[in-house]
């Protein structure tokens, strides 16, 4: 996994990894969740991967647009 730059210093987005039609995301309080194409959306998908490799955005993103639109969730 690549660490989340968090250029706002106030995310809650530790790290990510990205494939293609898919994201892994790692929170800090909430441990890790998988979206897909499938489970999110594929522009979602797209787009949280443009602001995972911005650093900035993505847990505000994830938050408004797709919340609990993920595939699979562990800790």
């Amino acid at each position: 996994m690549q660490r989340y730059m968090n250029l706002s210093g106030n995310s809650g987005v530790l790290a990510f990894e990205t494939a293609p039609g898919e994201i892994t995301v790692q929170f800090e309080r909430s441990g890790f969740y998988l979206y897909t194409d499938a489970s999110a959306g594929a522009a979602n998908i797209v787009q949280m991967h443009i602001l995972a490799q911005a650093g900035r955005g993505l847990g505000t993103f994830i938050k408004q647009a797709v919340n609990k639109g993920y595939a699979r969730k562990w800790r």
